[in-house]
């Protein structure tokens, strides 16, 4: 399948305004809910890891339950937290399994993407020793062979472990039918992870007006309490199936990558961690864990190591300005600080040179008097830098 062309996205997008609001059938019958479980799986993968889990929670053992994403796996739109998606998983976990000891960890975070993902991995997933991880970024990633590169850092960390972690990859939408599923897909196939998708379940049934979108979606992103639901099921209903299944799967070498190992060694230096070599005008939040500067010419140095170097910035609708960064004598990049969405702000990850050899690189970041026509400051908050390799 090749990218969608601009004119096939506007066909969707104007496809998706064309679509109901407002349920135009009964509510859903069997049938339907038959048809939409058996489209979830794209692809069943090697079941082996996700057995050596339910072992475990037959043993009635400590099985750690964990998501990694955007603001669908934190959890946003749901009207209650034990409506989330992840909190039913591991409601299914307690009620199948009731003498294991089912542990929840959510690692998601709003307006992420899996090039954030991988580098906060440790910190945020792989240091709680998860048995099973559900993986969602296909909204949050564009698709594109980059996020792809991104995306297959992190299962290689999480594949890795010596506990040998279960993985799924789950394919969510936006309203308009999109997601990053083409480019996420050769990934978890080069890796045989299960793979389940929100949009292969729903979409079809949206467009032949089963389904409207309010039924499923809360605004243009996230789900509603019944989509919720609808990605919990298609997770536990995998799982019910490889319970039921009596073939034995045995848990194959992790592969070469299919693209790159880079993300695989990612360097986060967050907040404090980020030991200056000089500085001429920042300051350190302590209570937000960041580096900001207000004053333009202002200058931030560190040293960091890897062949390729993020910065972590802030961006909002705010007094904020823009920054340039630079790493060694790599041409430098221009940052934005300010966006004219009024939903709140968020922390985006911005690759600033690549292709570097290996070892030690200098990074500078300098605040610039320009700034979006929108803007009235020229404020620039930094909350780490990230480097892979």
């Amino acid at each position: 399948m090749k990218p969608l062309s601009l004119a096939v996205a506007t066909a969707l997008l104007a496809m998706a305004a064309s679509l109901p609001l407002q349920a135009q059938s009964a509510a859903p019958d069997a049938a339907m809910e038959q048809r939409i479980t058996a489209h979830s799986v794209v692809n069943a993968g090697n079941p082996a890891r996700i057995q050596k889990v339910l072992a475990k929670a037959k043993k009635g053992e400590k099985v750690t339950v964990a998501v990694i994403g955007g603001s669908i796996t934190a959890g946003a739109s749901a009207t209650k937290p034990e409506l989330r998606y992840a909190d039913r998983i591991a409601t299914w976990f307690k009620t199948r399994f009731p003498k294991a000891q089912i542990e929840l960890v959510n690692a998601g975070i709003g307006a992420t993407g899996s090039n954030y993902g991988a580098l906060r991995a440790e910190r945020d997933l792989l240091g709680h020793h998860p048995d099973l991880v559900v993986v969602e970024y296909a909204v949050n990633d564009p698709n594109f062979k980059e996020f792809a590169i991104t995306l297959e850092g992190l299962l290689r960390q999480i594949l890795k472990r010596p506990q040998q972690p279960g993985v799924v990859l789950m394919f969510m939408m936006n309203n308009a039918g999109g997601n990053a599923q083409e480019w996420h897909s050769k990934v978890g196939e080069h890796y045989g992870i299960p793979m389940l998708s929100y949009r292969d379940a729903l979409w079809p049934e949206i467009s032949d007006h089963h389904l409207a979108l309010n039924d499923v979606f809360a605004d243009q992103v996230h789900p509603n309490d019944r989509g919720h639901g609808y990605v919990a099921s298609f997770v536990t209903s995998y799982l019910e199936s490889v319970l039921k299944s009596r073939a034995k799967a045995r848990i194959a070498p992790l592969p070469a990558p299919l693209f790159t190992d880079l993300y695989e060694h990612p360097h986060l230096y967050y907040g404090k961690n980020i030991q200056p070599t000089a500085n001429q005008g920042w300051r350190y939040d302590s209570a937000g864990d960041f580096w900001a500067a207000t004053t333009p010419g202002s200058v931030l140095e560190a040293d960091v190591e890897g062949k390729e170097v993020s910065v972590l910035a802030f961006r909002i609708k705010g007094p904020m300005g823009r920054a340039r960064v630079q790493v060694d004598s790599a041409p430098a990049v221009t940052l934005e600080g300010w966006f004219d969405q009024t939903w709140g702000g968020y922390t985006f990850t911005e690759p600033v040179a690549k292709d570097l050899p290996a070892g030690k690189h200098h990074i500078k970041i300098e605040v610039l008097a320009e700034k979006a026509a929108g803007s009235t400051g020229t404020e620039f908050r930094v909350f780490g830098i990230g480097s892979a390799g």
